[in-house]
């Protein structure tokens, strides 16, 4: 459950300014822009859905690089002609496609990330969150909210993590879309990260290794621990080998609350804190804690959120703070939050560091007392 925001060129001590926020100051009265705003967000899920239906048909894989007539796309997908014609009329009506003539359709740059056949598709993205699982939760949110306890759970009668293990095709999607999500990220963090003086780091929840090959190949005299659950490492042969790091990467599969590989210079984690409540969290940092050595450091991605709503981080991060309700355990978090997290599991947190915008992650660095 990451992110999948591109990032910039990362500044070593980036500053983040607040967004403007018109809404922020109260009016005595709304406007009809204000019901305008409320009406598009209710039609908003139905935009999203056309999304999912798009990428769960092959729409944008029919279309390709071509115009194509619709009925030539409903052929290609076994599909009915007139539907397949109206949802690409919804496309282009959203900006993901255009109508070049009457029928004939055609991706924009836009709706081309939609393709599986792109390094920067955000296909799986879509298919992950826009599955009927996930998108049941949602529908329970106001059942959270009441309970303060996941809705997956007792739609489901299983966490979210249990259920991926035992639905094999919903597990691929996830790791799919934290591939796309983390792959977004990888390149500024190999040169965000601070790694001087380490030799060996250990990516703890580290998926199928999209992040840990980005900074061996980055800096070649690393050598590599990717340490997940069996079915989250279960593709991360393949991308290692093709990423020329197999050889200094070993994947270790594991409960990271129970241990973790000793001996690591660095730890990694991203993306894996937010996923737990405080007790699991602070249990699977101080299991980090007991297997690295005193010198070591456990550099810990995620997005901080400000102490009061004030634009310095995207909107949609309260979106993912309601989605961690719902699905998981878990929540964003505050910096007070995140020190208070790695001081009940035996860290200090020396320092901080904000990427750059258009990037919501921070790296906070957490060294053992």
């Amino acid at each position: 459950m990451t992110d999948a925001t591109p990032d910039p060129t990362p500044d070593p001590e980036p500053k983040r300014e607040p967004e403007p926020n018109r809404d922020r100051e109260p009016r005595s009265a709304p406007t009809p822009e204000d019901r305008d705003a409320i009406m598009s967000t209710v039609f908003g899920h139905m935009e999203a859905q056309i999304l999912g239906a798009t990428v769960r048909l092959g729409i944008a894989d029919s279309l390709g690089d071509r115009e194509r007539d619709a009925a030539d796309v409903a052929a290609d997908l076994g599909t009915d002609p007139d539907a397949t014609r109206r949802l690409l009329r919804a496309l282009a009506g959203s900006g993901l496609a255009v109508e070049v003539r009457p029928g004939v359709f055609a991706l924009t740059p836009r709706g081309a990330l939609l393709r599986t056949d792109r390094p920067d598709s955000v296909a799986a993205f879509v298919a992950m969150f826009m599955d009927r699982t996930t998108v049941g939760a949602w529908s329970h949110l106001d059942d959270s909210v009441r309970t303060g306890r996941a809705a997956f759970d007792e739609l489901y009668g299983t966490d979210f993590f249990d259920h991926l293990a035992t639905h094999p095709a919903l597990s691929r999607a996830f790791n799919a879309a934290m591939r796309q999500g983390t792959g977004a990220s990888a390149h500024v963090l190999t040169t965000a990260l601070d790694l001087a003086g380490a030799t060996s780091v250990t990516d703890v929840g580290g998926g199928d290794g999209t992040l840990l090959a980005a900074l061996l190949t980055g800096h070649p005299y690393l050598r590599g621990v990717l340490f997940e659950t069996s079915q989250g490492a279960a593709e991360a042969g393949p991308l290692l080998t093709a990423a020329g790091v197999a050889g200094r990467c070993e994947v270790v599969t594991g409960d990271f609350f129970i241990s973790v590989p000793s001996g690591s210079d660095v730890y990694l984690l991203k993306g894996v804190v937010k996923d737990w409540d405080d007790d699991r969290a602070t249990t699977a940092l101080a299991t980090i804690r007991s297997a690295m050595p005193p010198d070591g450091r456990l550099l810990i991605i995620e997005v901080v959120m400000p102490e009061t709503v004030d634009g310095s981080v995207p909107s949609v991060m309260y979106t993912g703070d309601l989605h961690l309700l719902t699905h998981v355990t878990g929540r964003e978090r505050t910096e007070p939050e995140y020190r208070s997290l790695c001081a009940r599991a035996g860290f200090s947190v020396p320092r901080v560091t904000h990427l750059p915008p258009p990037s919501p992650l921070s790296v906070i660095e957490a060294v053992p007392v």
